[in-house]
């Protein structure tokens, strides 16, 4: 493709103030996202992506809002719906809607949406939006399907609305096919009315700027983000590293195996030498892969530039096709998350040899949602507690929840945070009133956080039981970094593993499909993250200021930051 010519500078300074509200568009549809969705994944977590597309599939921009998993992979699934639905076959007021993991974000909970604008008769741009249902049918948010055709229902990609009318036929079948269909409805619903928004907003901005289309000013966005990735590539070192990051698995030990190419002008990933894909829903698609992959290298080169289809090109990732990280269909992908949260743990080791002073340490990093489920039988369950499961009503809960960040270069790791998703936690208040449950705890898990010259951030821990004491629930767990904690870089120490229990004291698997007895609390300590730097090394002021806030104990303090006169 062409490189656009560089414009005058009266030009730029009017592209610059067009590039300024097209960023004030996306987020205005994502902003209309949330407040329109009925899920609280959407609602109260964010967890969600909003952007702007060149009729030939390239993103121009995204909305701040969102999380790197549904930015990134959306900004290729776009072409896939091109493909299905060419320009020339799409008319005002069309809706394409997929679920499609491979096509899409990488599970069937995700749901994508792209909308063409027209502007004087002419396709000027589409714009696309992702949000998580909270159901989808099948066995549910659970890794224990053994293969996609378990875990709900797949949409392929077709047209949801055929020139301003909803396809009857198409919502009668999701309806038909998930446990709470007016939530999910409404989500869908939402995303219709984000995209809209989107392109009533740019019309006016082509209207305002006296533009045709978007050709020019996106070729040129696009262009000068190109640019500014090559530059900020350059600053680095030229040549290969290699990390090799092992987590729990689902019943076996997986291996990431990460190997980072800085080149002159581009930066290659390949992860060959992965595991091979398994029989259980912790399997990766590709674009879930390059996404966090991505996200992951932008953190540490580039982050100051526009994430789009410039900057994204410059890095390249690959995966062995059958291996975890690329997924062959028709795996079982529900929790993908597990592992391709963890990819920019695998990055940052490979690069910490070519810079140090510039990465941090590995931290808790997948998710520790909290799937609760009640009102529904479950495999395996005697019928007293099948009685148990089905006495209480039937909901369907998903807290977002967070371990510790790993320490950066400099600073503390930030604690109870979830990073690389970036989604927010659900106020605990939200989801009382919408499920029966009650959160007993919710606090800073004490000493969580690896020892390091500057420290992990803490995990936390939280207790929750059914409302009713005579009623069971199911917990669907997908964690990871329980028996692979984070570790501790550059003679700092790895963070605490995660655990999930019962109050009784019993410890539960931490993946799959399990009972909480009616009577009984679900206690859950999320991961910390790894320490930076020698612990001995710590500033003694900050080490004491950490005893008397409660984040370290007097005896943490004597025995890994050997600071036996620290004072509470």
């Amino acid at each position: 493709m062409s490189t656009p010519s560089q414009p005058a500078a009266q030009e730029r300074i009017r592209y610059q103030l067009a590039w300024n509200r097209l960023l004030s568009v996306v987020e205005e549809q994502a902003q209309v996202l949330i407040r329109s969705a009925f899920g609280t994944a959407t609602r109260e977590a964010g967890d969600l992506s909003a952007g702007v597309f060149l009729p030939d599939g390239r993103m121009i921009a995204q909305a701040v809002t969102g999380t790197p998993g549904h930015v990134n992979a959306m900004a290729e699934s776009v072409k896939h719906f091109l493909k299905v639905f060419p320009p020339e076959s799409l008319r005002d007021g069309d809706v394409l809607l997929t679920n499609d993991p491979w096509k899409g974000t990488g599970h069937l909970f995700d749901m994508t949406m792209v909308s063409p604008v027209f502007h004087d008769g002419a396709l000027v741009a589409l714009f696309a939006s992702t949000l998580h249902v909270i159901d989808i049918g099948g066995i549910g948010s659970s890794a224990d399907g053994l293969e996609i055709y378990h875990e709900g229902l797949f949409l392929p990609i077709l047209r949801f609305f055929h020139q301003h009318e909803v396809d009857p036929g198409v919502l009668a079948i999701i309806r038909a096919n998930v446990r709470e269909p007016e939530q999910v409805e409404g989500d869908l619903y939402a995303l219709v009315a984000c995209n809209d928004i989107g392109g009533r907003r740019l019309k006016s901005l082509l209207a305002e700027f006296q533009l045709a289309d978007l050709e020019a000013l996106g070729g040129y966005i696009i262009e000068q983000s190109a640019r500014a990735m090559r530059q900020a590539i350059a600053e680095w070192p030229q040549g290969t590293w290699r990390n090799t990051l092992v987590i729990d698995g689902y019943d076996a030990p997986i291996t990431l195996q990460a190997s980072v190419t800085v080149e002159a002008d581009r930066i290659r990933v390949d992860f060959d030498g992965s595991s091979p894909s398994v029989a259980r829903g912790i399997n990766v698609v590709k674009a879930y892969t390059d996404a966090y992959t991505s996200f992951g290298i932008r953190c540490l080169i580039g982050a100051d530039v526009p994430n789009n289809a410039g900057s994204l090109s410059l890095v390249e990732v690959s995966a062995p096709e059958g291996s975890i990280l690329n997924a062959r269909f028709p795996a079982a992908v529900t929790a993908r998350h597990i592992i391709g949260q963890l990819l920019p743990d695998a990055v940052f080791g490979a690069l910490r040899q070519a810079r140090p002073d510039q990465v941090p340490a590995e931290g808790a990093s997948s998710l520790w949602n909290l799937h609760l489920v009640g009102g529904e039988p479950l495999a395996g369950a005697t019928p007293a507690e099948q009685a148990e499961l089905l006495a209480g009503p039937r909901f369907n809960a998903t807290s977002f929840s967070t371990g510790g960040t790993g320490a950066r270069p400099g600073k503390d790791g930030l604690s109870a945070t979830s990073y690389p998703s970036g989604v927010r936690n659900v106020s605990l208040e939200i989801l009382e009133s919408a499920n029966p449950l009650v959160f007993e705890r919710k606090e800073y898990r004490q000493d969580s956080g690896g020892a390091g010259t500057v420290r992990g951030g803490l995990g936390q821990t939280i207790e929750v039981r059914h409302a009713d004491p005579h009623a069971a629930m199911i917990i669907a767990a997908a964690f990871d970094r329980v028996q692979h904690p984070a570790r501790g870089a550059l003679g700092g120490q790895a963070g605490a593993g995660g655990r999930l229990a019962l109050s009784g004291g019993r410890t539960l698997q931490s993946k799959g499909r399990q009972l909480v007895p009616a009577g009984e609390r679900l206690v859950v300590h999320t991961p910390g993250g790894g320490g930076l730097g020698d612990p001995a090394a710590r500033d003694a002021a900050r080490l004491e200021r950490d005893v008397r806030d409660g984040l370290v104990s007097a005896g943490q303090a004597r025995e890994a930051y050997r600071q036996a006169d620290v004072r509470p």
